[in-house]
């Protein structure tokens, strides 16, 4: 795994020891990237379940003012921390060390402009989450929220949280979806 441009390209990054997180492959993040990239630059990202933080020090690379890596396992923490130092990103970094869920209270910005969520395939997390993050304030009809899911996973009660699906990039194995606040 590596970045794939900006200040930080071809770097290569850590991922976490075992079978905790799966890291989004290049070709998928560069893929993600494509679609996303005129609203990186200036921009403050949010990354959540971080892993890694591939995805969130892709943005900082591309140009992000800021970053917010959100992850509760002790091993994928310090692996982002390493691969902030080791891209020299870190000085536009806030890692938190916690729950997504707990973690949505503790961002202070008066917007977010994207937020990424990759929460565990299967563990249901999704629902909760996007209803906490729909009635945050930092949540305005101009963020982009990008959810990576597997392929079957039910959104039909979008709607319920405030939200809709604006754009889907579907792959073999999983799909981006694209949702903005009603």
């Amino acid at each position: 795994m590596r970045v794939i441009a900006g200040t930080a390209r071809s770097l290569p990054l850590k991922t976490p020891a075992g079978m905790e997180t799966r890291p989004t492959t290049d070709r998928i993040k560069e893929t993600l990237f494509n679609i996303i990239q005129a609203h990186i630059p200036g921009c403050v990202f949010i990354d959540m379940y971080s892993g890694s933080g591939g995805i969130g020090i892709e943005a900082l690379s591309r140009g992000a003012k800021k970053a917010y890596f959100i992850d509760n396992s002790p091993k994928a923490a310090a692996c982002i921390e390493q691969n902030l130092t080791f891209t020299k990103l870190k000085d536009r970094a806030i890692v938190l060390k916690q729950d997504a869920l707990a973690a949505v209270g503790n961002i202070y910005e008066s917007e977010a402009d994207i937020i990424f969520l990759d929460p565990p395939y299967g563990g249901g997390h999704e629902r909760q989450l996007l209803s906490l993050l729909s009635n945050r304030k930092y949540v305005t009809e101009n963020t982009m929220i990008i959810v990576e899911t597997s392929l079957d996973t039910d959104f039909s009660w979008l709607e319920e949280c405030g939200l809709f699906l604006e754009r889907e990039k579907r792959y073999k194995t999983n799909r981006h979806l694209f949702l903005k606040k009603a």
